[in-house]
């Protein structure tokens, strides 16, 4: 990570080290007790077809795939925005879906983060809705700035009862940047642990 990479899923020349990080991440995942794994896909290098780079990033998915599922562990897969990682490969809720759709593994999930999806497309509250089956994560933060919920553009007291009307039954994450510390910047959660079920 201090090298600048954010995972190597689409690097061609990287595809015997990601089969092996795949055993790692398991035997960490287990001693953990993980229930899930997010695969980063990674930087997409210069001057190599994206078509090539959506082949190996599939391949790769399918081995992880198979092997985290014969160890009980879910495979997630995150679009983030290109504007925090430029040349991110994975961007878009649509590609992400795309992807578990040609892999047609049961054992791949996407794993829906609210801050980069609002900056890449918006449709939130629509796009949980029409994906809930495929959605085995959801993360929190605001935008801009990537904030605690509440401190931005994101109607997130809406999200929360959308989410919970719905039935998502699944993991729900914060990963942001406190803008007053960790302490002072949990006063959110009191208000999304008193909208329903889904806070649980």
């Amino acid at each position: 990570w201090g090298k600048g990479e954010r995972g190597i899923a689409v690097l061609p020349d990287r595809v015997p080290e990601f089969r092996q990080g795949v055993a790692k991440a398991i035997t960490y995942a287990h001693a953990l007790g993980c229930e899930q794994v997010n695969c980063l896909a990674g930087i997409a290098p210069q001057g190599v077809d994206r078509a090539v780079l959506e082949n190996v990033f599939a391949e790769n998915l399918a081995f992880a795939a198979e092997k985290l599922e014969q160890a009980g562990i879910r495979l997630l897969i995150e679009p983030i925005n290109t504007r925090d990682i430029p040349g991110f490969f994975l961007n878009y809720s649509d590609q992400a879906l795309a992807l578990i759709d040609r892999i047609g593994s049961k054992n791949l999930y996407l794993q829906y983060d609210i801050y980069h999806m609002q900056i890449m497309e918006g449709d939130l509250g629509r796009t949980i809705e029409a994906n809930l089956s495929r959605i085995a994560h959801i993360q929190l933060a605001d935008n801009p700035g990537r904030h605690e919920p509440g401190t931005g553009e994101i109607n997130y007291p809406f999200l929360y009862d959308h989410i919970d009307r719905i039935g998502y039954s699944g993991w729900i994450g914060a990963e942001y940047k406190p803008k007053a510390g960790t302490e002072a910047g949990l006063g959110w959660f009191s208000e999304f642990a008193g909208q329903g079920s889904a806070a649980a």
